[in-house]
């Protein structure tokens, strides 16, 4: 399996695409960028899933609908700032393209298939209510929940500093150390890591 990571938008976020046989699955499209296009061509795309629905991380959505005809899949609890994605924009001085409604609405022990690779979906709500992360074997996509050496933001509408780190505490933390953690934002690192070093995890 391969995962290639592409930093887009100017909030610099991580678009993932995953490819396995002749599958790939689009995490977090912030934008249609070329590059991303580029990556999926000749691959069979049947789902383009959103971590959450903060502008950044799904105004790729429409773009990658159109170009690919997968579905779209968010938590449930994420369809009220999926439908906001102009006033978020706005509020950030960016426009984003309206996303069409989610086909389908993923909860907490969810499966995702790509290829022969399968992900478990995790609610982890704090960053924001339905923020939910995807577990494979080995590793983990995090979303805005954890970063290397830091954490989500919990300043933004329905975020809760409480429940971000409960989400940590349970659903990251209790990953085996040598686990790789794709973030939303910055450089990739292992829950090994945070769990010794982040400042923000202390006493967790």
């Amino acid at each position: 399996m391969e995962i290639a990571t592409f930093p887009v938008t100017p909030f610099v976020e991580n678009c993932f695409v995953l490819k396995d046989d002749n599958e790939a699955l689009v995490v977090d499209p912030g934008e249609a960028a070329p590059e991303i296009l580029r990556s999926i061509e000749g691959r069979n795309v049947r789902l383009i899933v959103n971590t959450h629905c903060h502008c950044d991380h799904c105004g790729g959505n429409a773009g990658l609908v159109e170009k690919t005809g997968a579905e779209l899949a968010i938590h449930e609890a994420e369809l009220p700032l999926l439908r906001s994605l102009d006033s978020q924009g706005q509020m950030f001085g960016c426009y984003f393209p309206p996303s069409p409604d989610p086909d389908r609405f993923l909860k907490d022990g969810d499966t995702i298939d790509v290829g022969a690779i399968t992900l478990k979906v995790v609610h982890a709500p704090g960053h924001s209510p339905g923020h939910i992360i995807l577990v494979g074997e080995e590793f983990v996509i995090a979303g805005d929940v954890l970063f290397a050496g830091s954490i989500g933001r919990t300043d933004l509408p329905g975020g809760s500093y409480h429940e971000l780190l409960e989400s940590i505490r349970t659903k990251l933390l209790s990953l085996p150390d040598e686990t790789i953690v794709y973030c939303g934002h910055g450089p990739k690192t292992t829950i090994g890591t945070e769990r010794r070093s982040n400042p923000f995890l202390v006493g967790l």
